[in-house]
């Protein structure tokens, strides 16, 4: 943690001196930073420097989360109120240890991206104007495996956050019953995040399936509580969508620990699943109050994920024939 404090004490001495200078990183590595006193969440007053402080405080929690995981970026240069526009291939400007590396997109296509795992390529996201962190679900050396699979709890604008609660708690319901096992965070957005953590070699079909078979399963028992149907127009009224469609090779996610483009700087925050009560808030995890929760409860997010569903329980809910116990 001396290595994080040292980089904070940095960015608010360079902030303090007109927001421009060079950030020493150790190891050699040394990041140019600028403007770090322009506003990047404007209404609650937190400019790119408080961003980039973030981010070096969570990076013991945060940089294993997206080591070798291409990022996409969703750039604000001037912040959350200006313009944005998104990226995903490294610029020809992309300075000197930034981490980048070749992929090969779905499409077959080579490209050069942007990969997480270093403090110097996270702050340097910040720099050129992201915000949230949003990786695939695979790494770069097992593009074609998933690690995880994504349930998004998307409530409709008619449904109070209570309600997403309640739909998440019918989807730990669904997984108690198909003896599957999840982790558990805010989107940072409007709802609610369920990532189960998958055995090694799960091709993202297999991933797809099983995030599709729970949602299938949870709105069947509760259509008057979740939906599946994709067209907002389509769906029921005071309805949570039960999102089990981001699980393709090369769509992402946000990871835990992000930051969000919304007014109040709000946090993808793990949670435990006794947390689910009526009265949890988004709006209680941000900038400010994230790293604070950290020092009480730990990482939760990592020791949910080392609970990994085993091959013989994916097979199971696959209807197929386990390929090992």
């Amino acid at each position: 943690m001396s290595g994080e404090r040292n980089v904070i004490k940095q960015l608010q001495q360079i902030e303090r001196e007109g927001g421009e200078g060079e950030l020493a990183l150790g190891r050699g590595k040394a990041l140019h930073v600028s403007s770090l006193d322009k506003p990047f969440f404007p209404k609650a007053g937190y400019t790119k420097g408080d961003v980039m402080r973030y981010y070096t405080l969570m990076s013991p929690m945060l940089l294993p989360i997206i080591k070798d995981r291409p990022l996409i970026l969703k750039r604000y240069p001037n912040g959350i109120d200006g313009p944005f526009f998104f990226q995903q291939n490294a610029g020809k400007s992309t300075p000197p240890g930034v981490r980048t590396a070749m992929i090969t997109a779905a499409t077959g296509a080579r490209t050069e991206r942007l990969v997480g795992g270093d403090l110097s390529t996270l702050l340097y996201t910040v720099q050129i104007g992201t915000i949230a962190v949003h990786t695939w679900q695979a790494r770069i050396k097992t593009r074609q495996y998933a690690d995880t699979t994504t349930i998004d709890l998307d409530p409709g604008e008619d449904v109070p956050f209570r309600e997403v609660i309640t739909v998440a708690k019918y989807v730990k319901a669904e997984l108690d019953k198909m003896m599957l096992v999840a982790a558990l965070k805010t989107s940072g957005s409007s709802g609610l995040h369920i990532v189960l953590s998958l055995p090694p070699r799960t091709v993202f079909e297999e991933a797809a399936l099983v995030a599709e078979r729970v949602a299938e399963r949870v709105v069947e028992a509760h259509p008057d509580r979740a939906t599946i149907e994709r067209s907002i127009k389509a769906r029921p009224s005071h309805t949570t969508y039960v999102d089990a469609q981001q699980n393709a090779e090369g769509k992402s996610v946000v990871a835990a620990y992000s930051l969000r483009e919304r007014p109040k700087a709000t946090v993808s925050a793990p949670l435990e699943w006794n947390e689910l009560r009526a009265t949890v808030r988004l709006e209680q995890f941000t900038i400010e109050t994230m790293p604070a929760r950290v020092r009480k409860v730990g990482d939760l997010w990592s020791a949910a994920l080392r609970n990994r569903n085993t091959r013989r329980a994916i097979d199971r809910v696959l209807g197929k024939q386990s390929r090992s116990t």
